[in-house]
Parts: structure tokens; C-alpha cells; sequence
């Protein structure tokens, strides 16, 4: 039988992580020895973690939103940043008085619908991404909740059935500029996959598209959030007012997170 990690081992952990410039060594650790049944598997974990993979991949979950969410190679690692966008979606949606509709477009492993339900109560929780990796992935987190996961390209994907009735449509598209791609740290640019990072030129490709469709998706007085950076703020704002929608900008400068909120009339 393989013989389990020695208590012992924290310590070696923590100094072989600090020399790999893991920032948070200790909690990585600490993380990486409880999902080690064995040595043997302790050591794999470490060793991929030093070589950079990063923690979640290594975990095969992400904690967000205080949730165990799912992740696996090829799917984009959700961001405490993007907390912002979930906090926002919960304060429109409790005590809605009944089930409202929600769709997290750009789902890549699920984590902002599962969120959003978690913070809001039941909801009828659509997904959608391009990406079948994706897909696969969204579907273990969001299956258990009742979600439905669409694959397909953007508002392509949603059944036809949701015209006019999305309550709340959060969307955590690409937007980073296609030059600043190679800027990233590695752990996202070698580890993620680059359609779900590269926003275009300036970054706001995609969500200029989802600013372009969301009126005809969302029910009245219905939400699109999306996520943005502080400097781009301004030009995501103005491609959701030009898609005939009230615009707001939300700032949170701890979490470095910038949400523009559109509301429908």
C-alpha cells in the first residue's frame, strides 16, 4: 500500500514552493497536502506546481465565491476579481419573488453561474461557451444545479426559447488586448487558453458583440454585467449605451475589479 505523506513533509512543501516563487507558499501547501492521498501523489502535485502549472489546474478546483468549482486543463481559472460582478448579480436578484432567468455567457468552467445561484437562490440558470473543453467542464459544476450548458458562438448558442426573458446576463468575456497577451504571467498565457484571454486588438472585441445583442435577450428592467479593466471602462460603457441600454460603472479597488452594468428599460 503507498505509504501517505509524512507529517513532516510541510516544511520541505513550503521551501520548495518559496524557491519557485510561489507568492503564498504556506497556503498552497497546505493545499496540496490534503488532496494527497500518498507520497508519491504529493510529490506529482509539487512537482507540477514548481514547473508552474497553476494551483487550480494542479487541484483540479478553484475556491470562488467561497465554492469548490471544478477546473481542468484548458479552461480559463476564474478570478477573485470577478467576485465584483457576482456580488453585483446577487443584490439584483434576491428577492426577485420568483425564478429568475439568469445566463452566464463566456461560462469557461461555470463558475460565475454557479456563483450567481449560490448567492441568489434557485434560479433557471443558463450557460454558453465556443469552447467544448469548456462545455464539458461548465457541465459537471452547473449539472448538479440544473443548469443547461450551450456550446456555440455568444447569443448563437441560446435557445431561442430566452429572447426577452434574461433577468441577469453576466458575461466575463476576453478583454485583453492581443499584444498584452505575451505581458500575461505564465501561468495564464502557457496554461489558459488563448480564446479565452484575447479580447482583440484593443480588447473589446467580444464585448462589443455582447454589448451589440444583450437588449434583445434581456426581459425589461433585465441586467447585463460585464466585466472590464479600469482603462477600458470607459469604451465597454459606451458600447453598452450604444446597444440601447442604461449604463453604470461599478469600481472595486481591492479586488482590482471593474463591472459596467447595463440595464434595459
Amino acid at each position: 500500500m503507498p505509504a501517505p505523506p509524512h507529517p513532516g513533509a510541510r516544511g520541505s512543501v513550503v521551501a520548495r514552493l518559496r524557491a519557485a516563487g510561489c507568492v503564498f507558499a504556506e497556503d498552497e501547501a497546505a493545499a496540496l497536502l490534503a488532496d494527497a492521498p500518498t507520497a508519491e501523489h504529493l510529490e506529482e502535485l509539487v512537482a507540477r506546481r514548481v514547473a508552474g502549472e497553476p494551483l487550480e489546474l494542479v487541484l483540479g478546483w478553484a475556491d470562488f465565491c467561497g465554492l469548490r468549482i471544478a477546473v481542468e486543463p484548458g479552461v480559463f481559472v476564474p478570478r477573485r476579481r470577478t467576485g465584483l460582478l457576482v456580488d453585483l448579480a446577487g443584490d439584483r436578484l434576491r428577492g426577485a419573488g420568483r425564478r429568475p432567468v439568469v445566463v452566464d455567457l463566456c461560462c469557461g468552467s461555470g463558475a460565475v453561474g454557479a456563483a450567481v445561484a449560490a448567492a441568489a437562490g434557485p434560479v433557471e440558470l443558463h450557460a454558453a461557451d465556443v469552447d467544448p473543453v469548456a462545455v464539458r467542464c461548465a457541465r459537471r459544476n452547473l449539472g448538479p444545479l440544473g443548469g443547461r450548458v450551450h456550446r456555440g458562438d455568444l447569443y448563437a448558442a441560446l435557445p431561442a426559447e430566452l429572447l426577452g426573458r434574461v433577468d441577469l446576463l453576466a458575461a466575463n468575456a476576453p478583454y485583453v488586448p492581443t499584444a498584452a497577451i505575451d505581458l500575461m504571467p505564465p501561468e495564464a498565457r502557457d496554461h489558459e487558453p488563448r480564446s479565452a484571454l484575447d479580447g482583440g486588438p484593443d480588447g473589446l472585441a467580444l464585448q462589443r458583440r455582447v454589448a451589440a445583442g444583450a437588449a434583445r435577450w434581456l426581459a425589461p428592467g433585465g441586467t447585463l454585467l460585464l466585466e472590464t479593466s479600469r482603462h477600458q471602462a470607459a469604451r465597454t460603457a459606451a458600447a453598452v449605451g450604444a446597444g440601447g441600454l442604461q449604463v453604470s460603472v461599478v469600481r472595486d479597488d481591492e479586488r482590482d475589479a471593474t463591472v459596467v452594468v447595463g440595464t434595459a428599460s
